[in-house]
């Protein structure tokens, strides 16, 4: 398999969370490696948080384990434990329904780099700290009642 060329492969920064959940997450920049490279059996991005940028809301899922590996400068993981300082090297895995809700935060003034790789079944999960839950139809409330927004995968 040959290089991936990272400045070939679209970057953004869509979410599909609904308002207000989605400020946090404005400076979070992606690429999805997956497709670019034919991987068909698990998700891998290469993430970008600028400074002050979570990478998502504290979230945890049903059937699919997470893995993380940081590139390059500082961020916070915020789970169920507390919070831990991840930099360059740093490793972290969040196997697939356990329910400790996780993210990262960039506090630094610089931006932070990791890939995160993610595999399993899409079978929805949740999100301790907000009324949001995931389902592979969308996000909808604790109560179940659907969100008007368009969940990306």
């Amino acid at each position: 398999m040959p290089k991936l060329d990272l400045d070939a492969i679209p970057q953004t920064n869509r979410t599909g969370y609904p308002a207000p959940f989605d400020r946090p997450v404005q400076g979070r920049w992606y690429r999805r490696l997956s497709p670019a490279s034919g991987l068909t059996r698990f998700g891998v991005s290469h993430v970008t948080l600028k400074p002050g940028a979570w990478s998502s809301q504290r979230h945890w899922h049903v059937g699919e384990d997470e893995f993380l590996v940081m590139l390059a400068g500082e961020a916070v993981l915020v789970d169920d434990s507390g919070e831990t300082m991840l930099r360059p090297g740093d490793c972290v895995s969040f196997p697939a329904g356990e329910p400790n809700g996780h993210h990262l935060q960039n506090r630094s003034e610089a931006d932070c780099v990791f890939v995160v790789v993610g595999a399993g079944d899409d079978l929805g999960g949740d999100y301790p700290d907000i009324d949001m839950r995931f389902t592979p139809e969308g996000y909808v409330h604790k109560d179940g009642t659907p969100y008007p927004a368009e969940r990306i995968k």
